[in-house]
């Protein structure tokens, strides 16, 4: 394989965990939103989906963002009768974000990012090996 594939493909891998860390940070930012009213809902945890794609200029498949969805779980609840969003009986729907499972979550994200960057560390060092030897 090329070393300049390789390149290529690791920075694929870092921009899709780069796009998974902004989405887990939204979701820790969020994790106390709620409603201004009974009827309105909470802010609403975000997940991303990957999916491969091929690459005619690198001749392999190269991971991607297939889409950034939405946690469809439900809301839970808390008691709090002051509360503007409360409902008639004082619950109060918070957002389905967990912030365990988002820790969890980034710490994943955040090895497979530094996965593809030793890989990068790796190549680079091999070509500057060769860059070397051709002197």
């Amino acid at each position: 394989m090329d070393l300049t594939k390789a390149l290529d493909i690791s920075a694929r891998g870092m921009d899709v965990q780069t796009t998974r860390l902004r989405v887990i940070a939204e979701n820790l930012a969020n994790q106390d939103t709620t409603g201004t009213s009974p009827t309105a809902l909470p802010y609403r945890r975000k997940t991303v989906a990957f999916g491969n794609q091929m690459d005619a200029a690198l001749g392999t498949e190269t991971v991607r963002v297939k889409r950034v969805g939405e946690d469809r779980s439900a809301f839970p609840v808390r008691f709090d009768p002051s509360h503007p969003a409360a409902n008639e009986q004082g619950y109060v729907r918070t957002p389905n974000v967990n912030s365990f499972v988002e820790v969890m979550d980034m710490r994943e994200a955040q090895r497979s990012y530094n996965a593809n960057l030793a890989v990068m560390q790796s190549t680079r060092s091999m070509l500057t090996r060769v860059i070397e030897m051709l002197k």
